[in-house]
């Protein structure tokens, strides 16, 4: 199946949506489901650096590891996850439009491991796709101060 794919325009330019979609630690504030996020070092991310994550999945929080797969500022943005048994693969991309202006784009793919390969196309592909449009809204509403 081709990767969900999730657009939206937002008021910032393209180093302000970048700098915020891109940061685990800022998840939380427009991801549903998310509970926390850092990425395991300090300073400029690069290529293999881990990306950490607390979801809430059920009634349980659960932590996901992912690997930062490429990074262009203020252009595109990759993570693949590494352990569970549902990987999301993530690559995130952002276009400006104006200064002051950006559409950002994000596309998910789902990876099964054991009973992921049974939960990805009967639960995961479909909750996903009912929240990418909401968290990107809420992203917009975020960046844009509309909330």
């Amino acid at each position: 199946m081709p990767p969900l794919i999730t657009s939206t325009e937002v008021d910032r330019s393209a180093n302000e949506v970048f700098a915020y979609a891109t940061d685990p630690t800022r998840f939380s504030e427009w991801q549903q489901g998310v509970i926390d996020g850092r990425m395991d070092a300090t300073g400029t991310p690069s290529v293999g650096t881990r990306c950490l994550t607390t979801r809430r999945i059920g009634m349980a929080n659960r932590p996901v590891t992912s690997e930062l797969t490429h990074i262009d500022p203020p252009k595109t943005w990759g993570v693949r996850g590494t352990d569970g048994p549902i990987r999301a693969v993530v690559d995130v991309t952002v276009e400006p439009l104006t200064d002051s202006r950006s559409r950002l784009t994000i596309a998910i793919d789902f990876e099964g491991h054991g009973i992921g390969k049974l939960l990805v196309p009967l639960v995961v592909r479909r909750e996903a796709r009912k929240e990418m449009p909401a968290n990107l809204a809420k992203l917009k509403q975020r960046l844009e101060g509309t909330e």
